[in-house]
């Protein structure tokens, strides 16, 4: 008696040719279909307040109280002007610049010598103080606000551009050794020794070698420092008492604490305030990203 084989299934469910094929790949479709509808609500949600500054920083102070379209029925850049001249904003932007920029420059100098000394060198306590770095992030600023108050204050430099920069300066220490230190970490260690066996010392491995290498990382730390700083209000509030030294944050505020707020004159100060930093990301956005990639896989 002869027995014939059982013809071969034409394929598995799930995989291209078979019955399953169809439905699972419609899934996929849908799935990815639901994402990007909740991702676009949700971009749509949070842009919606930004658009709606702009809209008023162009507008009259009755179109914006009484509401109405996004898009402004009679644009004009009479706000604009008048609140940037009324409240003397090209001092107080030039002080933030002056803040922010020295911040930025001292933090790159310090902490991109801290991250090379923690990811190339190697010294007693090392990777303890390295975690100690690291377990700075889970500090809250504001529990460091009165030290640090009543420290400037026996400096002598409460009150001065110089009594927020290094404040500003030491909050970026952990995220920005941590991110330092996982560039540097990632370049070759063939590199280094090429280098020593060339003759070059530390001093010009470091900056002719590492720092080139490690650009996309030194930018996402300038920029993660330079858009908090240009931002602060707290530490700035509490400090400046001397409307010449005012930055933009503080020049903003002086806007809601009118008796009658101008709520166009508010978001035209705000947008003001923004522009800046909007432009650098947008700038840079290549770098920032591959700054974190880089930082993340060293």
């Amino acid at each position: 008696m002869t027995t014939h084989p059982a013809p071969a299934p034409s394929g598995t469910p799930g995989t291209p040719g078979t019955p399953g094929a169809k439905p699972a790949a419609t899934r996929r479709i849908g799935a990815r279909v639901l994402i990007g509808v909740l991702l676009a609500g949700y971009a749509l949600v949070s842009l919606y307040p930004f658009l709606w500054m702009v809209s008023g920083a162009f507008k009259d102070q009755y179109e914006v109280v009484r509401g109405g379209h996004l898009i402004p029925e009679h644009p004009t850049l009479h706000t604009l002007t008048d609140t940037w001249n009324r409240l003397h904003f090209l001092d107080y932007f030039l002080n933030s610049l002056k803040v922010t920029a020295l911040t930025v420059v001292l933090t790159l100098l310090i902490y991109a010598a801290a991250g090379y000394a923690f990811a190339v060198l190697r010294f007693p306590g090392r990777a303890w103080l390295y975690r100690l770095f690291v377990a700075l992030l889970f500090v809250p600023g504001v529990t460091v606000l009165l030290p640090i108050i009543l420290l400037e204050h026996n400096l002598g430099i409460l009150g001065t551009h110089y009594g927020l920069v290094l404040p500003f300066v030491n909050g970026t220490a952990p995220l920005s050794v941590m991110l330092l230190t996982g560039a540097f970490t990632a370049v070759p260690k063939e590199l280094r020794d090429s280098a020593r066996v060339d003759g070059a010392g530390e001093p010009h491995i470091f900056a002719r070698v590492y720092l080139p290498l490690a650009r996309p990382a030194l930018i996402t730390v300038a920029l993660l420092t330079a858009i908090p700083t240009w931002n602060e209000y707290l530490l700035t509030k509490v400090s400046l008492n001397d409307e010449s030294a005012y930055t933009l944050s503080l020049g903003l505020q002086q806007l809601s604490a009118q008796n009658v707020p101008q709520y166009n004159s508010l978001m035209a100060g705000a947008l003001i305030v923004v522009i800046p930093v909007i432009l650098l990301f947008l700038a840079l956005q290549r770098y920032f990203v591959n700054g974190l990639v880089g930082a993340v896989k060293g």
